[in-house]
């Protein structure tokens, strides 16, 4: 199922225009909300690394993650939906799961694809929208998961060039 047709939205997915690393965001979530993105990321069988700093270990429970202290090193988990694309996710305040994703992996519409099969996996789950706003530039999105559609839509027109 196609949500998006990259003709239509290619811009958006343009580094030079969004930066190469947009944010992604699901804001007013929970700690149980990034527990539910773990539980998620193994059920589906992606492949994921958990680490802290330069430290590889197993993927915690959410709760101890956040619970860190304030001047800890912040830890990511990097999660492969698919060999060639990758969503690094930030553990930095547990009312916001938010990841990264290179917008230079994700060029025509089979990656395009990927990536919005990952934001409705992730906004089923949760049950809340996922937002990807330009790189720096949160609060503003330019598509995001429209949980009652089912669908990634687009939150801001498409620029010309």
């Amino acid at each position: 199922m196609t949500d998006l047709l990259w003709d239509d939205v290619k811009c958006f997915f343009d580094p030079d225009l969004m930066g190469s690393l947009p944010d992604v965001r699901v804001p007013g979530a929970s700690v149980e909300d990034w527990q539910a993105v773990l539980d998620l990321v193994a059920e589906k069988g992606w492949k994921c690394q958990y680490s802290e700093g330069e430290s590889v270990l197993p993927v915690p429970r959410a709760e101890s993650v956040l619970s860190r202290p304030a001047d800890a090193e912040c830890p990511d988990l990097r999660v492969w939906p698919t060999a060639d694309v990758l969503a690094i996710f930030r553990f930095h305040a547990d009312d916001e799961v938010d990841f990264d994703v290179d917008l230079r992996e994700l060029q025509g519409q089979e990656r395009l694809d990927v990536f919005c099969g990952f934001l409705r996996e992730i906004g089923r789950r949760l049950g809340k929208p996922v937002l990807m706003d330009p790189e720096g530039d949160s609060g503003h999105p330019v598509l995001g998961c429209d949980v009652k559609a089912d669908r990634v839509v687009l939150l801001a027109d498409p620029q010309v060039r």
